[in-house]
């Protein structure tokens, strides 16, 4: 069923069409007749350009604020995704300054550890070099250190082993590229030492803690706490006076003695002979010969046969 409306709406649609046919040329004529007002009457020019203007401004504000939302809108999506990509850039050059930073503290680190062996000259010793520590070792020695240096870099056993504070042990096994330290709290480690400021004798026996007692001590009545402790050179192991710690206590019947290297700290070593055989193995001698500078390194000696 068809409307009855349909044929009216047909006939009065050519209607509608014809205000907005007119708008234009009507706003032309509006324009010429203002300017022509304009130079007859120039108080009447303005207040039709004013009222023009009352009569526009809201319109443009209503079609301004949707564009001005937009380009807000447009703005804003940029600004986002700016610093979306800041943020990633940002976190890329955290991870790889955190890289850094790590790298840093190692070095550190290690210069620390260098420099406290270079502070520290063992008196009178024909042969050393510096070794890094690459593992404590298991086993029957239950407080040693393997090092990365062996024969081929002119390390024997009995050598003496130093932090850059003092005496921390000697080497008891050697192999070709790396070597074991018997530190001076081993079970198995006996060094002559004495007490500094009074000259008693002693001998500085570990047992598998951090401070090693001292045992055959002939008067306990002068040594007190804070007494230095240094080899006495009996034996002709190692020669007087190398550092090795501080009396810690003197309660009850055993005297203690803090090294003066915290020995589950240690990264380098340096190892030195002193020339002495007294105790030391048949394996310890010939000596190597002194170390020789070449070209900015220290090149350790080859043996003599």
């Amino acid at each position: 069923m068809k409307s009855r409306s349909g044929p009216i709406t047909h006939v009065f649609a050519p209607l509608r069409l014809v205000p907005q046919r007119l708008a234009f040329p009507l706003l032309i004529l509006a324009s010429v007749l203002i300017l022509l007002v304009g130079q007859f009457n120039r108080p009447l020019a303005v207040h039709a350009r004013v009222a023009i203007a009352d009569v526009v401004a809201p319109v443009l504000e209503v079609i301004h604020q949707p564009i001005a939302a937009g380009a807000h809108l447009t703005r804003s999506l940029r600004e986002t995704v700016a610093l979306y990509q800041e943020n990633d850039r940002l976190r890329a050059e955290n991870a790889t300054l955190m890289q850094w930073q790590e790298i840093a503290h190692q070095l550190q680190s290690e210069n620390t550890a260098l420099r406290s062996l270079a502070h520290y000259q063992p008196p009178a010793t024909t042969f050393f070099v510096t070794a890094e520590v690459v593992g404590t070792a298991g086993g029957a020695f239950s407080r040693s250190l393997l090092i990365n240096r062996g024969s081929a870099d002119g390390v024997a056993e009995g050598q003496a082993a130093f932090s850059g504070e003092g005496l921390v042990g000697r080497i008891v096994e050697v192999g070709r590229r790396a070597s074991r330290t018997l530190l001076i709290s081993d079970l198995n480690s006996r060094i002559p030492v004495r007490i500094e400021s009074t000259h008693e004798r002693a001998i500085l026996a570990g047992d598998n803690t951090s401070e090693p007692q001292l045992i055959y001590v002939p008067s306990r009545g002068g040594i007190h706490v804070g007494d230095r402790v240094v080899t006495s050179g009996d034996g002709g192991i190692f020669p007087p006076d190398l550092p090795v710690g501080i009396v810690a206590s003197t309660d009850g019947d055993s005297i203690r003695v803090e090294p003066f290297t915290a020995l589950s700290q240690i990264d380098y070593l340096r190892i030195a002979d002193f020339g002495l055989s007294g105790v030391l193995p048949p394996s310890a001698a010939p000596l190597p010969r002194p170390a020789v500078v070449k070209h900015g390194h220290i090149k350790a000696g080859s043996r003599p046969r």
